[in-house]
């Protein structure tokens, strides 16, 4: 995925504007560019887990549409822990072909990452060193380059 550093920069303020409760949006674009983010409410104002304002969602997938844009991600941060899916962002993942992008403030500096959630694959599948699995479905890292 392609971020241009002026977008990796507003989500990481929106993530510090929202603070303590994780902050959560869409990043948009075509391919694996992004060129729009969309902060949406997170309505559970929680530091611990979200929910987008579906006004809020709506509005941005209207607008992605009107731009013939695509949503690429589903951005949140994490406030406290590392940049890794949780048990419940696990669960909760059901768009495969979405990325997932999460904004650690646990540190000094802000750790983005990118990962794919996926339903299991058969019982034969090959596991690569960039897959995990758990609660039944991979969860794969995927590589952010910031232009």
């Amino acid at each position: 995925m392609k971020i241009p550093k002026n977008i990796y920069e507003q989500i990481i303020l929106h993530a510090q504007k929202d603070l303590p409760n994780e902050a959560c949006g869409y990043l948009a674009g075509q391919s694996d560019r992004v060129t729009k983010a969309y902060a949406i409410k997170n309505i559970d104002q929680s530091h611990e887990h979200f929910s987008f304002d579906p006004e809020e969602q709506f509005a941005a997938i209207k607008d992605m549409r009107n731009e013939n844009l695509v949503p690429i991600a589903v951005y949140h941060s994490h406030p406290e822990t590392p940049s890794r899916p949780s048990k419940e962002d696990i669960k909760l993942a059901y768009d495969p072909d979405i990325s997932y992008v999460i904004i650690s403030l646990a540190e000094n500096i802000p750790v983005i990452k990118s990962f794919k959630i996926k339903q299991r694959p058969d019982e034969n599948h090959r596991v690569e060193n960039n897959l995990r699995l758990e609660k039944n479905r991979w969860v794969e890292k995927e590589e952010i380059n910031i232009i």
